[in-house]
């Protein structure tokens, strides 16, 4: 006879389903006993988990694993009941704050068991009701803090009533402040991941995976050594769902890298196809799916053997992938074709072909309620949100040029598993404008958030207040207070960060700070602005200019100039009147709206200082002569 017990959480008390199974003459499992009340989903799930359990258990199990599982409840254990008796002790508080404290402590406890049998059970069914634990009173610890701050503000005005929040049914994660999450970000330039802790939004260091562009050092580390050992462009970043590895693309070298997040210890490589983008774990982490933008398909990987399995054909340059909740749909944007693929996870057979606006889209996420994908669309600065479960478009948003990525957020919102992000708003970081734009649900604008140099990727904290956003043309991080909508919190960092991702409780134990690398020597970007000569457009650009050892990188963005027109920037020596000398820098081609974008074009020797006492500026000429119509100039001073 097997007895199974499982308590789980309500807003009003606990109800407790025990179920005792015995088996038939045929060993099936029968109900031996009466509920304590109405056979309910929760019940119907533990039972065919225990009867699934019952087959899978075999005595191989050793007798050190289980003893290892047992000595991770115990501290778990131990916390939830020091909370809970410390809750019953304080005999000052009334009934409602004891109850408020004793069932934060208990409902913890049980999220951090269940985490434990993410980490060493094995039943996959087991596993996924354990993930839905976690989700479901992740919420249920937020709700009642909640209550209970608000009951503390409550109590200068007596006036003032306090309410328990609506039981949320969609999945909760890690409180933003948790100092076991970690924010990660994929800098390009530099080659490194940079962690970050939102608990006091500092810089832990980095993780190197290969040398600066371009590095000065000369040794085998250079990356154009013929005996470069690195990985270049780490551009992409996702996690599993448990929160224990992270896998880091780099689109350069065809790499996929895991990474384990307590410690930051290289578990392994996979190589796969050409040009990959972006990986994701699936909803229950036994997969690994990595979009390979330079073929059509994408690389399915087994992460724990680090081989892949089979691949998922789709229309040529698939971007990203997220997964619908419920386990059976993969969405896929692409590259160089202007669709969105739906995928049943099980087969890999596409059941869907949504046309979309453009062609190059680089983000997507999906709603955790299963209800909507956002997409965004690079090239021609708009977003695109299509039904999930539909597969027909709902909308389109203009959202302005170079539209990067995108996640939703919002107080209740926030960091989910397979890509899924929750919350009644869509954060979108549109480069260009150097802002973030929030829209509802519904597609309405809410309001526009100056952000910095070049925002590109965004990911929300576990219960969505925060929203953490990479700069790639600022070599760092904002944090904005989606309460206020406003930025709270910059933090410096590596090199054009990319990829963003939020991970809740990433590092159980411990500091979290093995295996990192302190920030290299902090190089931060100079941003130039140009305008039109005297005023006469209202054409406008930027250039930002990074340091890379040996040479400098520029990138180039520009608005309000003629259609379909070459424009070159150059560095020029002379009053506008007479030009003593002049250097190429860059070449951009406008599109059919007068605006245009140039990423990472290089210098052969770094720049000499650029000052008004010099003469020396940076003036954008039509075609591709120095004496050419003078579009956009800019005398500025800038130290090196």
């Amino acid at each position: 006879m097997q007895i199974l017990k499982a308590g789980r959480a309500c807003c009003c008390g606990i109800v407790l389903h025990t179920l005792i199974l015995s088996t038939n003459a045929g060993g099936q499992p029968i109900d031996a006993g009466p509920h304590p009340g109405p056979l309910d989903s929760a019940t119907a799930q533990l039972r065919c988990i225990a009867a699934g359990a019952r087959v899978s258990d075999s005595h191989a199990a050793t007798t050190m694993a289980r003893t290892a599982f047992v000595a991770s409840l115990q501290p778990c254990m131990t916390r939830m009941h020091a909370g809970m008796h410390a809750a019953l002790s304080r005999m000052s508080s009334s009934a409602d704050s004891t109850f408020v404290e004793a069932m934060i402590a208990h409902h913890q406890g049980a999220i951090d068991m269940a985490r434990q049998i993410l980490v060493y059970g094995r039943d996959s069914a087991l596993r996924a009701f354990a993930l839905g634990i976690v989700a479901e009173q992740q919420v249920e610890v937020t709700q009642l803090e909640h209550w209970s701050a608000a009951r503390s503000s409550a109590a200068v005005d007596r006036r003032v009533t306090t309410e328990l929040p609506v039981r949320a049914s969609f999945r909760g994660t890690q409180r933003a402040d948790n100092h076991r999450d970690r924010v990660y970000t994929a800098d390009q330039v530099s080659n490194t991941v940079s962690v970050i802790d939102p608990a006091t939004n500092r810089l832990l260091g980095q993780l190197r995976l290969g040398s600066e562009r371009l590095s000065p050092l000369p040794s085998a580390a250079f990356m154009l050594s013929a005996l470069y050992g690195g990985e270049i462009n780490v551009h992409g970043l996702g996690f599993s769902p448990d929160g224990r590895w992270l896998d880091v693309v780099s689109t350069a070298t065809n790499a996929v890298t895991i990474v384990e997040t307590a410690t930051n210890r290289v578990k392994g490589t996979v190589y796969v196809g050409r040009n990959p983008h972006e990986g994701f774990f699936s909803p229950d982490g036994r997969e690994l799916w990595v979009s390979i933008r330079g073929a059509n398909y994408v690389s399915v990987i087994d992460p724990v053997r680090m081989r892949e399995t089979r691949r998922v054909v789709t229309a040529p340059g698939p971007s990203k992938i997220v997964f619908r909740p419920d386990g059976r749909v993969a969405f896929i944007n692409h590259s160089f074709t202007a669709e969105l693929d739906a995928v049943d996870i099980a087969s890999g057979r596409v059941l869907a072909r949504v046309p979309v606006v453009s062609r190059f889209s680089p983000d997507l996420v999906i709603t955790q309620d299963g209800a909507q994908v956002w997409m965004t669309h690079k090239d021609v600065g708009k977003v695109t949100v299509v039904n999930a479960r539909t597969y027909v478009v709902e909308g389109v948003i203009e959202t302005g040029p170079i539209t990067n990525h995108v996640t939703m957020a919002g107080p209740g919102g926030g960091t989910r598993v397979g890509g899924a992000s929750a919350g009644d708003f869509a954060y979108v970081t549109v480069c260009t404008e150097n802002a973030v734009k929030v829209y509802r649900r519904d597609r309405t604008l809410v309001t526009t958030i100056p952000v910095g140099a070049c925002p590109h990727g965004i990911w929300a904290s576990g219960d969505g207040t925060r929203v953490y956003v990479g700069l790639q043309q600022g070599d760092g991080v904002v944090v904005i207070d989606t309460r206020m909508n406003s930025v709270v919190a910059q933090i410096p960092m590596g090199q054009s960060p990319q990829a963003l991702v939020y991970v809740p409780d990433a590092v159980p134990t411990g500091d979290g700070t093995q295996n990192l690398v302190p920030l290299a020597v902090l190089r931060r970007p100079i941003e130039i602005a140009l305008s039109a000569p005297g005023g006469i457009t209202a054409a406008w650009g930027r250039v930002y200019v990074r340091s890379m050892g040996p040479i400098d990188g520029i990138d180039v963005s520009v608005r309000g100039l003629s259609p379909a027109t070459s424009y070159t920037l150059y560095l020029m020596d002379g009053d506008g009147a007479r030009v003593s000398w002049s250097v190429p820098l860059a070449t951009v081609v406008t599109d059919a709206n007068g605006g245009a974008a140039l990423v990472e074009a290089v210098t052969a020797a770094p720049l000499p200082d650029i000052s008004d006492a010099s003469g020396r500026r940076l003036v954008l000429v039509e075609g591709i002569v120095p004496n050419g119509p003078a579009a956009l100039t800019s005398p500025v001073t800038r130290e090196r």
